[in-house]
């Protein structure tokens, strides 16, 4: 273990930012969101198109005209000719490009709190599997300790068998024993594997490549449920996300309500023609000048569509009042639940401390008495169990503590990445 790449959770940290699949799709959605925010896509500038139109024929044709006179001509040529620039620019449409521009720029905030919400959850789960893994490395240096002890026994037991002082019953007990802490060793180390593969999957790199991790879990034992409360109310993702929602639909009833106005054009042109023609008065002309004027119109009756429009509208802002209400009242009772969980976590802590201290206490005295033959063995595998329970407890208890604070940094928005 020694050997491998020590990785911290800040470098973690790091690569997963750079690498993580969902953070780089948050990330595009987002420049794709900024992207949209200009005033042409807010319907704000006007549009210049050029046009050429081209038609060209061969007919036969006849004429008679009023005095009688017939003409013909077989397979006349004849072309029209159409080219030039237009312009089109709606100058007023009920305010509503003003109200479409605020929108996409509340999108774009929208994109950024989506972004937000996908990093932090990102790494609230690199940080739970990262300390999960500092869990079990701790624990499996717990079961070689205790392997350790296991073999000492056996070898003790069959030198008090070599020499008489004890029956085969006590090596076999003991070598049972041995055989029962390999086999949890074993376990252990599939599980410290396997979680070792979910950790690089967040960071989205090979699975293979190997690491260890910091052996100690420390816990920030300092957060204040008042604190929490505040920050969640300014920065938790998930609440900003129903604040901007609802913004939004405010935004879209502005545009509807937009309708009830006018909406006034600009046209203008530079526009040149010319046609020939191989029989008649005219034989060819042609044109080209400036045209220019404005087009207005008024919604006068729908059918009542703008009264359903903008009733649905409004009830889509009342459904985003109550989105936040929710939200808030779920972020408290989160909040509330997991400090109290965290405030229990942080006794046992200390609990499971001092229980380790007393096992560790016991276990020393019940090898001493074993060696000298002053206890069964039946006692000494109690005594060295309840070492290795006291030591895992105590890793749970600190893995559990540093989840709970996990999780209230997360609901605060205050996860540090």
């Amino acid at each position: 273990m020694n050997a491998q790449e020590l990785l911290t959770i800040e470098a973690a940290t790091k690569i997963a930012l750079e690498n993580n699949y969902e953070i780089k799709i948050a990330s595009n959605n987002l420049n794709r969101d900024k992207t949209n925010v200009t005033t042409g896509n807010a319907g704000m500038l006007p549009k210049v198109t050029a046009s050429v139109v081209d038609n060209n024929g061969i007919q036969n044709l006849s004429q008679t005209r009023a005095d009688g006179t017939v003409n013909s001509l077989n397979n006349a040529k004849s072309s029209n000719l159409n080219y030039g620039v237009g312009l089109d620019w709606t100058i007023f449409n009920g305010f509503k490009m003003f109200a479409k521009l605020d929108q996409l720029k509340e999108l774009q905030k929208l994109g950024e709190t989506q972004l937000k919400l996908t990093i932090v959850t990102k790494i609230s789960n690199l940080n739970s599997v990262y300390f999960e893994l500092v869990s079990l490395q701790q624990q499996l240096i717990a079961l070689d300790t205790t392997i350790e002890i296991s073999n000492q026994r056996l070898t003790l037991a069959k030198n008090r068998f070599t020499i008489g002082k004890a029956s085969k019953l006590e090596v076999l007990n003991a070598q049972v024993d041995l055989n029962t802490d390999k086999s949890n060793l074993l376990r252990q180390k599939e599980l410290y594997a396997n979680t070792k593969i979910v950790l690089n999957q967040l960071m989205a790199r090979d699975s293979k490549i190997n690491f260890k991790v910091v052996d100690v879990i420390e816990v920030d034992k300092s957060l204040m449920l008042k604190e929490l409360f505040d920050l969640a109310e300014k920065q938790n993702p998930e609440l900003e996300t129903q604040i901007i929602n609802q913004r939004i639909s405010e935004l879209q009833l502005k545009q509807i309500k937009g309708e009830r106005y006018p909406t006034v054009n600009l046209t203008s042109g530079y526009v040149f023609s010319e046609s020939q023609s191989g029989l008649g008065f005219t034989t060819q002309s042609s044109a080209q000048g400036l045209n220019y004027g404005f087009r207005a119109s008024l919604n006068l009756f729908d059918g009542f569509e703008q009264n359903r429009n903008e009733k649905i509208a409004e009830i889509k802002i009342d459904n985003a009042k109550l989105a936040i209400e929710q939200q808030t009242q779920k972020l408290n009772s989160q909040l509330t639940a997991y400090y109290q969980t965290y405030l229990t976590n942080l006794d046992l802590i200390n609990l499971e401390f001092e229980n380790e201290a007393i096992a560790k206490q016991n276990l020393e005295i019940t090898v001493d008495k074993f060696q000298i033959g002053t206890i069964t063995t039946l006692e000494f595998r109690t005594a060295q169990l309840n070492y290795i329970n006291a030591r895992v407890n105590y890793s749970n208890a600190q893995f559990k503590a540093k989840l709970t604070e996990i999780l209230l940094k997360e609901l605060a928005g205050n996860l540090t990445f």
